[in-house]
């Protein structure tokens, strides 16, 4: 059987699904690794435990479906930073997206002219996820580190190499850098100076399209009978629009998995410099504007480990407590949750936020909590989505994504939230779905970005009363961080 695959490879595990001829997803494998904090606001993954996820999950599929693996495309998730010697060897732990430790940086950087301008040549939010804040905090805390890095590279670029022996980023990695022109496609100058960095020590950036076939001779080793093309493909977020088909004028995108994003596509970077969406390269003739948020699914762990104690969360326990909250009425009977646990991305770019539960009474009990929490994580969506809409055209459908979607009463919610019509395309890892796509087309497969999309969707339509309850609550969602966030940044200090 002749098949195309896409891999994401995400923070939390490395995922392949494979598409046939038809572009129907017809298998797929997953590997999961660990995120250490050795300090407080550190996030460090081992690339070379990634790497070796990435041929688990090629080799699993082969064993699957046999050999006649066509074409590959990648996908990965952005912000990650490896410092690597001339050989592509790693001189010090990956640094993922969600590392803090450049927050006084990035704060300072956003306050001043110059970080404005960065934000306006790389459509990259000045903020701790970015390599720029961290290539500037390493420079200045760890200066013999710095001084001996032959490369700056992603997670995406340090396999590419282990693959073909070249540094090659893509436009789209490149772009959410913070160091890259997407007006020019080169390495921004202005961004270059502030991080103390020179042109060749980053790799050579290519269009999302660039394929190579021939594996260097260490790569033939680990895949001997491997002869197919791989695309460099995108973004993971990036790629997410594209697997759920939203890449058209007024439809967007949402992911909910251990974080979120709303994104939708747009022919130009979109521009806001209080609420800092971004602009990420799709291809050359699409961008996809949105932002991110920091807390999805992981504040709904939180919950059932700290507040349920549920030592070791399975399927069921998710499904009991999506059963119960669907009692409890929307709006949770005046209890709020701000969801910033682990600080916050988009649209208020606040890495000293906390999460906060208001209006507790006597009457609220645990399944008032969790739909609480859940209705928060679809606000700061709904804040996201505001913040892009004020720049671009109205929203009329998104099309949802990520882990969330098994769940239907969280859909509802979010459609009641945003009052928008949710479309659900696949339940497949979109990313993954999406370089597949990319690959086909890059390599000729297809004249145009494949469709999969069911004939008969799942549509999800917003209740009516209850958007006009959430859109009063959003207003009190969005005044309490307004009141809190300077107590918040005290309470942030006194625990430092």
């Amino acid at each position: 059987m002749k098949y195309i695959t896409g891999i994401d490879i995400g923070t939390g595990s490395t995922k392949a699904v494979a598409l046939d001829m038809l572009y129907k997803p017809i298998a797929s494998v997953q590997s999961f690794y660990a995120t250490e904090s050795p300090k407080p606001g550190y996030s460090e993954q081992n690339p070379e435990i990634i790497w070796k996820a990435f041929i688990k999950c090629i080799n699993e599929l082969k064993e699957k479906l046999g050999s006649e693996l066509l074409t590959i495309g990648l996908s990965s998730a952005m912000h990650s930073l490896i410092m690597v010697d001339d050989q592509g060897n790693a001189l010090a732990p990956m640094i993922t997206w969600a590392d803090n430790r450049s927050t006084a940086i990035a704060e300072k950087l956003k306050e001043s002219a110059a970080g404005i301008e960065i934000y306006k040549a790389t459509g990259t939010p000045i903020h701790a996820m970015s390599p720029l804040c961290k290539i500037i905090w390493l420079n200045q805390n760890e200066p013999e580190l710095f001084a001996k890095t032959y490369k700056f590279i992603s997670i995406k670029e340090y396999i590419w190499f282990k693959l073909f022996g070249e540094f090659k980023v893509d436009y789209s990695i490149a772009s959410a850098t913070g160091l890259f022109n997407i007006h020019t496609l080169k390495w921004d100058e202005q961004a270059l100076i502030s991080a103390g960095l020179k042109p060749e020590q980053l790799s050579a950036a290519v269009p999302t399209d660039y394929h190579k076939h021939e594996l260097q001779a260490s790569a033939k080793v680990i895949f001997p009978n491997l002869k197919t093309n791989f695309v460099i493909g995108a973004s993971d977020g990036c790629l997410a629009n594209l697997g759920s088909e939203a890449i058209t004028n007024g439809i967007a995108a949402v992911t909910i998995g251990t974080s979120g994003a709303l994104r939708l596509a747009s022919s130009k970077p979109v521009y806001n410099p209080t609420a800092m969406p971004f602009s990420y390269i799709l291809d050359a003739q699409t961008f996809i504007c949105g932002g991110p948020i920091n807390n999805g699914g992981i504040a709904l762990q939180w919950l059932l480990k700290n507040v349920f104690g549920k030592k070791v969360l399975n399927d069921e326990d998710y499904n009991a407590l999506f059963e119960a909250i669907a009692g409890i009425p929307a709006g949770s009977e005046g209890l709020t949750f701000l969801p910033y646990l682990a600080g916050e991305r988009a649209p208020i770019w606040d890495s000293k936020a906390c999460g906060t539960f208001f209006g507790l009474t006597l009457q609220h009990d645990q399944n008032h909590l969790a739909r609480a929490v859940i209705e928060g994580i679809c606000y700061a969506l709904n804040d996201v989505m505001k913040a892009v809409e004020e720049e671009t055209n109205p929203i009329k459908q998104i099309n949802v994504s990520g882990g969330f979607v098994h769940s239907k009463v969280w859909m509802q919610i979010l459609a009641d939230i945003t009052g928008k019509k949710l479309k659900l395309v696949l339940q497949e890892d979109a990313s993954a779905v999406g370089a597949a796509y990319l690959a086909a087309k890059a390599t000729g497969l297809s004249e145009e970005y494949p469709s999969s999309a069911p004939i008969n969707p799942k549509i999800i339509m917003p209740d009516k009363l209850n958007h006009l309850k959430y859109q009063r609550n959003f207003l009190i969602f969005k005044q309490l961080y307004a009141n809190l966030n300077l107590t918040m940044h005290q309470l942030h200090h006194l625990n430092q």
